[in-house]
């Protein structure tokens, strides 16, 4: 167990960094948001290029991994919607509730930290898995997340002053889509995928440059993630956030840690038992990047379409100070060491 804690150490103890810096008042909040939009739309691009440009294009192309975690991703989905979708919680709350109990944060933490675990074939099979959760999980939530959800806007063509229409969930998923394909990071995953099918050469000043970019993305990102949790932490307590009931934390929170590789695990050993070619270490990192933390990015999402974004950060944030002991588990279980 200490020689795992000693490489995700310097990990969490980066979030905790940008958590501190941002209560003490050494980083501006004001500030966060260009963190984010550096980490966004420069370093961690160029890390996932960098990343799918050394990787066998057959590890960044399984379809069978792809295939076997998104279902494990729609289980999670329909759990965690099972759980929270009661009483006084609404599909858009449910929904978003649903994607940080199924979203780890694989691109911000969970690519370096197992590259750093388990060496550089774990980026293949990371990969894999981002672009299932951005593509087709984020969409299929965002659109659940309109059911019910009125859009006061006419639409257009009709009547002035027509009154509320509703949003279909096709047309949310189709917003959704948009907003992925506006995102960097796919392209530069597809980017680094072409390069390493071909065997392409970047010219070497741009390759340094894409280096240098790359190398930042990690602790940036790390410390983002422990500012955006202390804002949304810091918000929540001035009252400029509604409180938020542990009741309505705590179970995502496990069902994430816990549950999530639990489910991957089963699935995946099923599949191999029952012929599905996914070899072992592919299955060992699938689990370990379920075994993250919730993603950061979720609660950014959640602002954005009017979802409790106080409960969703609350949850990010105790599975991601959770996760120091439990992620470390995992890696236990999976590799016996």
């Amino acid at each position: 167990m200490l020689p795992i804690l000693s490489v995700t150490f310097p990990f969490f103890a980066l979030v905790l960094c940008g958590y501190l810096a941002a209560r003490r008042g050494l980083l501006p909040l004001a500030a966060i948001p260009g963190l984010n939009s550096f980490v966004l739309f420069f370093a961690l691009p160029c890390m996932l290029y960098r990343f799918g440009a050394t990787t066998p294009i057959a590890q960044l192309l399984d379809p069978n991994v792809a295939l076997m975690y998104l279902f494990c991703a729609l289980v999670m989905v329909a759990l965690v919607l099972v759980v929270t979708l009661r009483g006084r919680i609404g599909w858009n709350d449910a929904a978003f509730g649903a994607l940080v109990g199924a979203f780890p944060n694989t691109g911000f933490m969970g690519v370096p930290l197992l590259v750093a675990l388990l060496g550089a074939p774990a980026a293949g099979p990371a990969i894999v898995t981002i672009l299932v959760d951005m593509v087709i999980t984020t969409s299929l939530c965002i659109a659940l997340s309109r059911l019910g959800h009125k859009d006061n806007n006419a639409a257009e063509g009709g009547e002035a002053g027509g009154g509320a229409t509703q949003v279909s969930p096709a047309q949310a998923a189709k917003n959704a889509l948009k907003g992925v394909a506006a995102n960097p990071m796919p392209w530069a995953i597809l980017s680094g995928a072409l390069v390493s099918a071909f065997q392409w050469q970047l010219y070497a000043p741009v390759a340094t440059t894409v280096g240098l970019l790359a190398d930042s993305a990690s602790p940036v990102a790390l410390f983002t993630i422990g500012a955006v949790l202390a804002r949304s932490n810091m918000l929540s307590a001035s009252g400029h956030a509604p409180a938020v009931p542990w009741s309505s934390v705590l179970p995502v929170a496990a069902i994430k840690l816990f549950v999530h590789p639990l489910v991957v695990f089963a699935v995946g050993s099923a599949a191999i038992a029952w012929g599905v070619p996914i070899d072992g270490f592919a299955l060992t990192v699938l689990v370990l990047v379920s075994a993250l933390p919730s993603a950061s990015n979720v609660s950014m999402l959640a602002e954005r379409f009017g979802a409790d974004n106080g409960c969703i950060a609350r949850i990010i944030l105790v599975s991601t100070a959770a996760a120091f002991f439990t992620f470390a588990t995992a890696v236990v279980w999976m590799t016996g060491r």
